[in-house]
């Protein structure tokens, strides 16, 4: 009985593999007549049998899966392609018995060149025409990339960016999220020499490439630079991602998951900034301003927004020194001188009360008009600073008016009212 079983079990297996090489001859003569169809039904066929293999038979197998789903070039699914030659190399590298890998390494490297040229004319383009159907085109052509040569993280990240700016989020944050997953931090070491045909630098792929351009005196003082890490920006940009698809709350803990490892990273602290702005919560804003200040205190756009804040919460004195400071900073910030005259009227506002309530007063109405108009002439110089900045500005100009008339100032009000009939038209 047992002898049966064990001539049962043999015929079943030798059954198993005529069947396999059978399936594998009918693939291979479909590849031949450019019949991928054919072939890959052929090849889906065996893959149920083909655990059972011998070594030669499985090498066969994954070979020609890969040959099919190259299709002369026509690659119509990237990842299963990839992991096609991936896995017919993996393998004979795995047996030491290398008989297809070197076709395989050529072919994954025409595919590695053909997305390369393709990605980065796509980019050209969407640099051009700053269309999203073009930074996407750009992006698929470097994932594209990253997935034939998964080593070189770096195209995994431009995939992410271009995504990010195709604003396609979703893809985004996916790529974002798998950089974060892999430790990938950007951080690369890039060799230089300088070439003896025209005496520019040139970057090298590797410190190989570098020194034998250096021997065959191509090329001299060879030398080396190490990019800083970009973790923090991608941290920036998956938030970023997070918060235009609509979810605010994973947006804020990517942050401050972000700020824990880059606790003094200013561009993080500006992102979590802006999505406090976002949400209306002021008062967060203005303290991660100042926070930001601290890091980064030459930046006069901060001081301005500091300002805002500040003016918003009636706090005019310290708006206008964060106003002011701004415009130390960047002489011809005509927003900011715009916004020192705002915050000079509010204190004309008061005034305006009592006066309203001292209609019957009349001396007490005139000595609050005078210092009513004691502060439109300290508003007066920032505006005329304001409207000198900027010309295009109609509000700038109407609120001259207003002043040059209550303090008859005629000539300047006659200049003025010239100018507003002019822009208009």
């Amino acid at each position: 009985m047992r002898k049966q079983i064990l001539v049962l079990s043999a015929i079943v297996m030798s059954m198993t593999v005529f069947g396999q090489k059978n399936e594998l001859k009918t693939a291979e003569k479909a590849i031949k007549a450019n019949n991928v169809e054919a072939a890959l039904a052929a090849i889906g066929q065996a893959e149920g049998l083909i655990e059972n293999a011998d070594q030669k038979t499985k090498a066969k197998f994954y070979y020609l899966k890969g040959k099919a789903l190259y299709n002369n070039g026509k690659v119509k699914n990237i990842g299963k392609t990839a992991a096609a030659l991936k896995k017919l190399i993996s393998f004979e590298k795995q047996t030491n018995k290398p008989k297809y890998s070197k076709e395989f390494k050529e072919i994954q490297g025409k595919l590695v060149q053909r997305f390369s040229t393709k990605a980065n004319d796509s980019y050209k383009k969407a640099v051009e025409t700053k269309s999203p159907d073009d930074y996407k085109a750009a992006a698929k052509g470097f994932h594209n990339i990253y997935v034939l040569s998964p080593r070189d993280t770096s195209y995994l990240d431009n995939a992410a960016l271009l995504y990010s700016m195709a604003k396609d989020n979703k893809n985004a944050i996916k790529l974002y999220e798998q950089l974060l997953k892999k430790g990938y931090t950007g951080i690369t070491t890039v060799y230089t020499a300088v070439s003896k045909a025209d005496g520019k630098k040139v970057t090298y792929a590797d410190k190989s490439s570098r020194d034998t351009q250096v021997k065959l005196k191509l090329a001299s003082n060879p030398g080396k630079e190490v990019k800083e890490s970009r973790k923090a920006m991608i941290y920036k940009n998956l938030a970023s991602s997070y918060s235009a698809d609509g979810n605010a709350e994973k947006a804020k803990e990517i942050l401050a998951k972000g700020r824990e490892e880059f606790p003094n990273d200013y561009i993080l602290l500006i992102e979590q900034a802006n999505l406090a702005f976002k949400a209306g919560n002021n008062a967060k804003f203005k303290e991660l301003l100042e926070m930001a200040i601290e890091l980064n205190p030459t930046e006069p756009s901060l001081y301005y927004n500091v300002g805002v804040m500040s003016l918003n919460q009636k706090d005019v004195e310290g708006a206008i020194a964060n106003f002011k400071k701004a415009i130390e900073l960047k002489p011809d910030y005509a927003d900011a001188y715009n916004n020192v005259g705002a915050a000079i009227l509010e204190k004309a506002e008061p005034i305006i009360e009592e006066m309203n309530k001292s209609l019957n007063d009349f001396d007490k109405y005139d000595k609050l008009q005078k210092e009513q108009f004691e502060v439109y002439k300290e508003a007066v110089p920032y505006y005329e600073s304001a409207y000198k900045y900027d010309k295009s500005n109609i509000a700038i100009v109407q609120t001259l008016m207003g002043l040059y008339e209550n303090l008859d100032m005629g000539d300047k009000l006659n200049e003025i009212k010239a100018v507003y009939e002019e822009m208009k038209q």
